[in-house]
């Protein structure tokens, strides 16, 4: 299976330092008894590969998740668990739903997590700490919970938090969208797991040392997508509140179709005909019945023929867990969560547009990207990004604005007077660029500057415990005040000189020319679907 490593992925590979195991601390979780390992150099302990649902097999794939059956016995968490069936991205050089309009070992059996603590040498758990739950990103098609390593927060936050780390079913497992599928099934399948990881957090962590009143959510990318998503869920009323503070690192908006619109059915028609179920009665039987390695195939062969830098399998508007299109109920600031800091980078969108095609005008590019625009929202695109560079130059920034960094100022709207934007700009300030800041793993970022990592990645972790980067874990960082956002009010700009590469990190405008293209996206959220 070809998988695309692009930034967007934000494959930090980590290789993990060797652990040394002089005790095992074992915990109850009713379900099951699991063991973890103790990193005595560090005294950070991790509990691996913990089941939150039951395996999403047979009768149970495309259903939301349930919870895990009962096991005997000491279960290990000692290794990573094996990832979500993956998926890569689009590579088409045109929109083919436009045209068609009117491995490390991959499993279905994946729904786990990782959670790390710091503790004592024989990994006693805290008491009431101040918990982030991750969510990977990937596009929604790829992505795993071994790609990031915990210890590096807790590092960070100098010992005051604990670290959950999720895994979600991806692609057409997770997001089959389809009106037999809302009849038979759940969508939005992987949002809804993360729903359930988030809910086993808030019954179970106390028991790893996690205050569940404190917990933060944050993610990249999809992940940062996902927490939108879950921003928004049940219009606002999530029961019991599952996070109290959301983190985005590059806030994902795809379209996101109402579940039964013409995209959605067409995505849903393909994965019937590539798995030959088109000539039964039940298509849902059918899909359910087929191998993992039948549906893997349609997976792949699928988003690979999407438009080159797109998603195709991504939430949809279900009218349960996502009552509506997502920038309408940040409008209307029907929101979950107590406080919010969002990220985003320079250059967004450029991972995202083949950057060998040049012939392409601003206009044309919104009407392969956004399907339902006609000639006059392409043109008033055309005339919003004429004067921003190259032509490839303003289809990058079409594409990172309207699907990144515009859905960004939208949900710091939604938070007034208790949210903060950063803008990650360390050349060449491309997407997934600053993951390796807080998630270094055995990686050294190319910026290796110690005031700027500990400033970036601290104002995460004050965050999280604190719902205010200016309540500093180290107060000695050089990160100066930083002012809730209000529109046309200052954000933070993590940077550094050029030639000599020192650090800066101050207050910056934001600019009322993007904020105006943003307000043009936002208007026509109904043909761009989000």
């Amino acid at each position: 299976m070809l998988l695309l490593r692009l930034p967007f992925f934000s494959t930090v590979l980590l290789a993990f330092s060797v652990v040394r195991a002089q005790s095992s601390p074992l915990i109850d979780l009713g379900y099951a008894q699991y063991q973890g390992l103790v990193d005595t150099t560090k005294n950070i302990t991790q509990f691996l590969g913990v089941r939150y649902a039951a395996a999403p097999l047979g009768d149970l794939r495309f259903r939301a998740p349930q919870p895990p059956v009962n096991v005997t016995g000491v279960q290990q968490a000692t290794a990573q668990p094996n990832e979500c069936f993956q998926a890569p991205t689009g590579l088409s050089p045109t929109n083919p739903l436009e045209s068609r309009a009117t491995e490390i070992i991959a499993t279905e059996d994946c729904l786990f997590l990782n959670v790390y603590y710091p503790s004592d040498a024989v990994g006693t758990p805290p008491q009431n700490l101040p918990t982030l739950v991750w969510i990977h990103g990937g596009g929604y098609l790829a992505g795993s919970a071994s790609t990031f390593n915990g210890e590096d927060i807790i590092r960070q936050s100098n010992h005051e938090v604990v670290v959950v780390i999720i895994q979600y079913r991806l692609g057409v497992f997770g997001f089959l969208p389809g009106t037999a599928v809302k009849a038979n099934g759940a969508l939005n399948a992987g949002l809804l797991d993360q729903d359930s990881a988030m809910r086993w957090v808030n019954q179970h962590i106390t028991k790893f040392g996690g205050d569940p009143s404190k917990v933060t959510i944050w993610g990249e990318s999809a992940g940062a997508g996902s927490v939108l998503q879950h921003v928004v869920a049940n219009g606002g009323k999530t029961q019991p509140q599952l996070f109290r503070g959301a983190i985005t690192s590059s806030t994902f908006l795809p379209s996101q179709y109402q579940f039964n619109d013409r995209v959605p059915e067409l995505l849903f028609s393909e994965v019937v005909a590539q798995t030959n179920c088109s000539s039964t009665t039940d298509a849902m039987t059918c899909l359910r019945a087929a191998s993992a390695t039948a549906l893997e195939a349609a997976n792949t062969n699928i988003n690979i023929g999407g438009f080159f830098g797109t998603f195709l399998f991504v939430p949809v508007v279900d009218g349960t867990f996502i009552t509506q299109r997502p920038t309408l109920s940040l409008m209307q600031r029907k929101v979950n969560g107590q406080a919010l800091l969002t990220v985003t980078n320079t250059f967004e969108g450029t991972a995202f547009v083949n950057q060998s095609v040049t012939a392409v005008t601003a206009a044309q590019y919104s009407l392969e990207l956004f399907p339902d625009f006609t000639a006059a929202q392409a043109n008033t695109v055309e005339t919003l990004y004429s004067g921003l560079g190259t032509e490839l130059f303003q289809v990058s920034a079409i594409q990172g604005e309207s699907i990144f960094i515009c859905p960004t100022y939208y949900m710091l709207s939604a938070f007034p007077g208790r949210s903060f934007k950063g803008e990650f700009a360390i050349p060449p300030g491309l997407h997934g660029n600053d993951v390796v800041y807080y998630f270094p793993g055995t990686s050294t970022p190319p910026f290796n500057n110690t005031a700027f990592i500990d400033a970036f990645a601290q104002s995460f972790t004050s965050f999280i415990i604190n719902q205010n980067p200016n309540i500093k874990v180290d107060p000695t960082t050089i990160t100066p005040l930083w002012n809730a956002f209000a529109v046309g009010d200052t954000e933070m700009l993590f940077n550094q000189t050029a030639p000599n590469g020192l650090p800066v990190v101050q207050p910056i405008t934001t600019s009322s020319a993007l904020l105006t293209r943003c307000q043009f996206w936002e208007s026509v959220g109904n043909l761009t679907a989000q």
